[in-house]
């Protein structure tokens, strides 16, 4: 009885989706975009795009391109500019033209090293220790000392640099 509660749900689903995206909380309908059609981008390498900008023309632009089937030199420049803008949403320029967000990838950019720099010194100040003392040049030498009276690997290593007769390093 589950099992078929279940496969009833599903299969409504399945229908009730696959014609259409029901609304959340609406009783309309809301069409999927039909990605079949060819689609409007500005582009610089496409100088020509498949669509135009505007898809629905008002009463005016279907009037200026009827008006443009005609003669051009009876146009003015705005009703020209009007008709490029109905075909174009830019101009090569404004396409070229650069923006200003450079500054604000840079400033996010500085700001989250700043605050890695501030986590940074916090962390050196207050979460470790002072340095070990097997990090100091006295502790070094006398470690290097050792290493050579136990003739630490003679044959590449630290040994094997080491002048045993004048007390100094090979040259």
């Amino acid at each position: 009885m589950l099992a078929s509660r279940a496969f009833s749900l599903i299969g409504k689903r399945a229908i009730s989706t696959s014609i259409c995206v029901r609304a959340h909380g609406h009783a309309g309908v809301v069409k999927a975009e039909d990605f079949s059609l060819p689609a409007y981008v500005d582009r610089r390498d496409v100088p020509l795009p498949e669509a135009a900008f505007v898809r629905d023309l008002s009463a005016q632009q279907k009037a200026l391109k009827e008006k443009e089937k005609a003669s051009w030199t009876a146009l003015s420049v705005d009703e020209k500019v009007e008709l490029y803008r109905i075909k174009f949403n830019e101009t090569y320029a404004e396409m070229n033209k650069g923006s200003n967000e450079w500054k604000t990838v840079l400033g996010g950019v500085l700001f989250f090293l700043g605050v890695t720099g501030l986590i940074l010194i916090w962390q050196k100040h207050y979460m470790y220790g002072p340095i070990p003392h097997t990090f100091s040049d006295e502790w070094l030498s006398m470690q290097t000392k050792r290493m050579l009276d136990m003739r630490i690997n003679p044959v590449e290593g630290i040994a094997a640099q080491w002048d045993f007769e004048k007390n100094e390093w090979k040259k």
